[in-house]
């Protein structure tokens, strides 16, 4: 029996290796040749520091990675629409397949005790090889790479859901709250979607700056900054139409709800942390509407996919540091510690 090695995650701040069977696809499923696999905040919240997730966030053992892309290498049977040789990238919940939700295309918020995410609860994409389910592939266009592709698995996918609640145009201004990687995804995918004017901020200095060398942004707010003051004086003291929290902090979701103008709209896609704002001058007398966000849909992520296609944008800029699986512990590290933008482990091509 052949063996790869194969990243997992203790909860400790570590990384361990391990030796394991290269798997053979059953029915419905493929083998798949990794070729990249990115890190989200996610892991490194849940899992990497200590296991301290529930539910959807239980970490069982499995190899690391719920990021992946590649290649189908072997089909196991029953395929309907995958061939060997495609180049995919995992959808990372494999639902039940069969609630409401699931049928929707929206797996994530699958509450079957068949659910199962990639990385948590099933085997992910820190190995060479992985196995995933036909139903959870999207297919990936040859004008992205495979570390574009990795990036629209979690990050680019719940930036695009987000982003379609509150809707962004032409005549929207966007504030975006916290600037690590799914943040400056939304000042990507912003404006590409049209948006007029951009805003960003961040209490970390390497990510203003990171944001300000990719020209993200039209205006980027630092920690010494009173970024609302800043964003009411930089538009006539309306605020912005539109403002999306990407940090989880409860002073920057103040300052995303504060920064709306009336009649604005609100996503918070950061996870974890608490907000405390006061209902009526914040948002009631104001007609603002907050939405909450997780991830998307498998339809809406391959729409995603062929608009990135069509709008040439690439994930693949954002990220700023790549590993081999060997360098995993460092890669994890990294970004941990918070002075990166993404960060990648790539496979042989």
């Amino acid at each position: 029996m052949q063996t790869m090695k194969a990243a997992y995650l203790p909860g400790d701040s570590s990384v361990v290796f391990k030796d394991v069977p290269i798997p053979e696809p059953g029915y419905g499923q493929v083998l798949l040749k990794t070729k990249a696999s990115t890190i989200c905040g996610s892991d490194i919240r849940a899992i990497y520091r200590e296991h301290t997730g529930k539910g959807p966030e239980g970490y069982q053992d499995k190899i690391a990675g719920h990021e992946p892309s590649g290649q189908i290498v072997k089909c196991g049977p029953g395929l309907k629409r995958f061939k060997q040789g495609d180049r995919v990238v995992v959808y990372h919940i494999s639902g039940c397949g069969v609630c409401m939700d699931c049928r929707q295309g929206y797996q994530i918020s699958c509450t079957s005790a068949h659910r199962a995410a990639y990385g948590w609860q099933r085997d992910g994409g820190m190995a060479p090889y992985m196995l995933a389910e036909e139903r959870d592939l999207i297919p990936l266009p040859d004008s992205l790479s495979y570390v574009d592709g990795a990036q629209v698995a979690c990050g680019f996918g719940t930036v695009y859901e987000g982003l379609l609640k509150i809707g962004v145009s032409g005549t929207d201004a966007v504030l975006v709250t916290g600037l690590g990687p799914v943040g400056l995804a939304v000042l990507m995918l912003a404006r590409a979607m049209g948006a007029e004017k951009l805003f960003g901020s961040d209490v970390s200095a390497y990510r203003c700056n990171l944001a300000r060398e990719k020209g993200l942004a039209d205006y980027v707010f630092g920690p010494n900054d009173d970024v609302l003051s800043e964003v009411r004086r930089l538009t006539n003291g309306r605020g912005v139409e539109r403002a999306v929290d990407c940090s989880g902090n409860t002073l920057a979701r103040q300052t995303a709800i504060r920064a709306t103008a009336k009649w604005g709209k609100i996503a918070f896609v950061g996870e974890g942390g608490t907000v405390e704002f006061n209902p009526s001058p914040d948002i009631i007398h104001d007609q603002k509407t907050i939405y909450g966000s997780w991830v998307t849909s498998t339809w809406r992520m391959e729409e995603l996919v062929n608009k990135l296609d069509r709008w040439g944008i690439h994930p693949e800029d954002l990220v700023t540091h790549r590993f081999s699986l060997d360098e995993a512990d460092k890669a994890y590290a990294l970004m941990d510690g918070g002075n990166c933008g993404k960060v990648a482990v790539v496979f042989d091509e």
